[in-house]
Formats: C-alpha cells, structure tokens, sequence
C-alpha cells in the first residue's frame, strides 16, 4: 500500500489540494464545515501530514532537534522526558539523536538534526567545541543543557555543581568519613564545578582531596575503584566515595563488592543526578539531586521564548540541587 498524499485526501473530500494544505497547517481561513470535511477524510485515508514538508511550506517550524550525550545514562532520558511534556504543551516536535560522547560524531548529528530546519536545537551536555555550537545558531536558536557557554545566541540550563559537590563532601563529613575520594567525571563539562565543590567543601573540613579521574559511566567507575585497590591497602582505603554520577557510581559499588568490600559497611558511596537507577531498592543509592524533568521544561520554554515572543538576550538558568540520603551512606566503622 503507497502513503495516502495531500491529492488523495482532497479528492476524498472533495475540495482542492491548496485547501488541505490550509487545513493542515490550522489556518484560520478556513469554514468550519469545510474542516471537518478534510479531517474526516484524513482519518479515513489514514493520512498523516509531512511535518517537513509543512514547516519548509509556512516558512516555520515546529520540529526541535535534541541531540542526547549518552542514551544508556538515565539522566537524559529524566530530562527529555521534561522537554517531552513542554513540547506537547507548546506544539512542538521533538527530533532526537546522539554523538556518543564524539566530537566527530557530534558534528554529524548536529550536521543531521541542521537538515530537518528545525525550529531550535537543544544539546544535552556537548562535546562540542564552541565554534561548532557558534556556527550552529547561525541556522537555529541553541539551547544547552549541562554546559556552560559565553555565546549571545545560546541559552544554559544547568544546576550548580559546587553546591552539589558541597553537599555531598559535607554528608559525608558529618558523619565521621574523614578519607573522602572523588571520582569525577572526567572531561564531562560538568566535572569542573563538581570537582571545585569537592576541593572547596574538603578544605573547610580540614580534609585533604584526592580526586581520581574518570568518567560518567559503570565501566569508568569500575576502573576507578581497581586504581585506588593498587594505591591503598585495606588498613588505609578511603572509607567514602564522592562519585561523578549515578552511573559512575553503581560501577564503583560493584568493583568493592567484587573485592570484598561492604556498602556502606566499609566503603559509603554517594552518587549525583538521583536518576531512577539510584531509587531501585536493590541500589538505594544516596546521591545528588538533579531537577531533571524541570531542566527539560526549562529548556523548551527557553526556545519558546525565542520563537515567538522574539527574546534575544541570552538566559542563564542555573538550578539548586539537593541531597538524597538512601542506603550507600552510614558512618565510618570504628
């Protein structure tokens, strides 16, 4: 069976190609008896208009690109669920694709999502340079989602890292830890204003840091624990984890409980984002709130902003995070 067209649903109901085309794209030109008579036929064609098609047609577009860092990492998916909910209310369409965490393959993806002419571009937590973020608001409006950016054209959300970063180092403080690691993120954008947080909050205990460095994945947190297994011994091995993320952080619990080591018994460990794999009882993570679902939200209405109220000074949404208390933290033995 070939896709019923624009032709088809006309001569269905009996008026001209030009008149679905207004239908379609809710013109308010058009008579009320006169509407029903192309919806009507639509639904009994099974027609579906070409949400391309009708954008290149109006000159507008409806479609919004989101290109996601990582689709294993439950936090994106919290957040596209927010800008999800917002789009439908606002009548948007949401495009979504990934680069993996590559520079080269970011590049593609944004160079795809460019394609649809969309209507705004959100990119959640990028490794582009600014250079090709830059050049993509030539095209379309920008929004980033947990990344900073200087640039006139984009608009951030993002929460504030050293706030979380704080709370965590303190938790755990207040509950006797005094040998507190980080396992940071890495290169991830975020990692900075977590690690400054960590060093600073460290600091004010009369603690001393010590970061490891690795990423916003299991695998890198595994590795993470099998490094610090090599520089301590048992005598001595830090008895708290202050982990990049909740992914991160499920990897170093499964690399101590490999190696003998209880959570929180022997080793506390809190994660950040309070994403849904943490709130699994089997998990019960204590971790960093992000208010995801909200970020979402805020960034679709940023690109609202921009679309149809005309806003063209550049927003900074910067949103508080908060502390989880759940299973992986207790007081230091002894």
């Amino acid at each position: 069976m070939t896709r019923p067209t624009m032709e088809d649903v006309a001569a269905r109901a009996g008026v001209s190609r030009a008149l679905v085309s207004l239908v379609m794209r809710e013109s308010p030109k058009v008579s009320d008896h006169r509407r029903r008579a192309v919806l009507e036929a639509a639904k009994d064609l099974g027609y579906q208009p070409h949400i391309m098609a009708r954008s290149l047609a109006s000159r507008t577009s409806n479609i919004v690109g989101v290109m996601v860092s990582d689709l294993r990492n439950a936090f994106f998916a919290d957040v596209v669920d927010g800008m999800d909910a917002a789009a439908q209310d606002a009548g948007l369409e949401l495009i979504l694709n990934t680069g993996r965490r590559s520079v080269a393959r970011e590049r593609t993806a944004l160079e795809s999502l460019l394609s649809f002419r969309p209507g705004g571009i959100v990119l959640l937590s990028p490794v582009l340079p600014a250079a090709a973020i830059r050049d993509a608001t030539q095209q379309s409006p920008v929004v980033l989602i947990s990344r900073s950016s200087t640039i006139p054209d984009v608009d951030t959300v993002n929460d504030d890292g050293e706030i979380g970063a704080t709370l965590a180092v303190d938790h755990l403080a207040d509950l006797g830890h005094r040998r507190i690691v980080h396992l940071d993120g890495g290169a991830a954008f975020t990692s900075a204003a977590r690690r400054r947080g960590y060093r600073a909050a460290m600091t004010r205990h009369r603690l001393e840091p010590m970061i490891i460095e690795s990423e916003h994945t299991d695998s890198a947190g595994i590795a993470a624990v099998h490094k610090l297994l090599n520089l301590f011994s048992r005598d001595n091995f830090p008895t708290a984890l202050v982990c990049g993320n909740d992914f991160n952080a499920v990897g170093a619990m499964s690399a101590l409980q490999e190696a003998g080591l209880r959570v929180p018994q022997d080793v506390s460990v809190i994660g950040y984002d309070n994403t849904s794999l943490a709130a699994l009882r089997h998990v019960a993570l204590t971790t960093i709130d992000q208010p995801r679902t909200q970020m979402g939200r805020l960034a679709i209405e940023a690109l609202v902003e921009r679309l149809r109220d005309k806003r063209t000074d550049p927003v900074r949404r910067r949103l508080q995070p908060s502390l989880v208390v759940r299973s992986t933290t207790a007081a230091p033995a002894g």
